[in-house]
């Protein structure tokens, strides 16, 4: 019973999150690589996977999770709660890959940048130039620029073969690049070693202050974990004992429960954006 409780809670769930999963007109009107699911996927490294995957791991975690909590403490209030957190999971730890992927990528790019320079100077073709860098360029992005290469030389259309290496990549400083290279290519361009290295520079500096601003905010996104976590685990154990898990599941618990809830919720949420930086948006075609 606790799973088909929990099935149909993890489906409403999605049902209220629809407008941010499947946003209006997204299949219709635009196309997928461009759905919030597809670029969700895509910044964390699982671009391959089909969208269906994460409202299905969504439903999943939310099963799981709730009828785990059940078993345990067998109180409504905190299954929901449950279900409601594993549900939410996967796009947590995809947005926390993502972010993680971009901060190890985002010292790369300079260099990137520096060996385009160096292949433009020595005569190379822009898309060999490119291509090259599956072999020259760091070993983290090389497969990236394998695959382009093979779409290049599968396809012979270099605006093609970049789409598809931006949607690979998924990144906001790999999006000025590769737009960049498409526009030289396209009008042709005397300054392309020059708004490489500004842009190389630009990247650079934005790294450093990036790297000095997150360690002296890292404490405030501790701070906000720890004070979420903190009473949910001493309410389990409370729980845990039987005249606990009486008192909670009463009217008067599940209140308690749920408004709880909602405020560690709206709390996190501001601690979060509090030591949030803003992340350059991506630039699609």
């Amino acid at each position: 019973m606790i799973f088909v409780w929990g099935a149909t809670l993890a489906a409403g769930l999605l049902l209220i999150l629809s407008p941010w999963l499947w946003p209006a007109g997204a299949v219709a009107s635009r196309p997928a690589s461009t759905g919030r699911i597809a670029r969700l996927l895509e910044g964390a490294g699982y671009g391959h996977l089909p969208g269906k995957t994460l409202p299905a791991a969504c439903a999943a975690g939310g099963i799981v999770a709730g009828a785990i909590v059940w078993l345990v403490v067998p109180v409504p209030a905190l299954a929901l709660v449950a279900v409601v957190i594993g549900a939410l999971a996967p796009v947590a730890l995809l947005r926390g890959r993502e972010t993680g992927l971009r901060r190890r990528r985002r010292g790369m790019w300079p260099d990137v940048c520096d060996l385009l320079i160096a292949s433009v100077r020595a005569g190379m073709a822009l898309p060999d130039a490119v291509a090259s860098l599956a072999d020259s360029g760091p070993v983290a992005l090389r497969p990236a620029f394998a695959q382009f290469g093979r779409d290049l030389a599968a396809s012979g259309h270099f605006d093609s073969s970049a789409e598809r290496l931006k949607s690979t990549l998924a990144d906001p400083v790999a999006d000025r690049i590769i737009e960049t290279l498409r526009m030289a290519r396209q009008v042709g361009g005397t300054e392309l070693t020059a708004v490489l290295r500004a842009l190389s520079t630009a990247v650079r500096a934005d790294v450093a202050l990036r790297a000095e601003v997150e360690a002296r905010q890292s404490w405030i996104r501790g701070a906000a974990i720890l004070g979420v976590v903190a009473p949910w685990v001493i309410l389990g154990m409370l729980a845990l004992r039987p005249e606990g898990a009486k008192a909670y599941g009463s009217a008067e618990g599940v209140v308690l429960i749920v408004a709880g809830a909602l405020v560690s919720i709206v709390a996190f949420r501001i601690m979060v954006r509090i030591g949030r930086l803003p992340e350059p948006r991506r630039w699609f075609g």
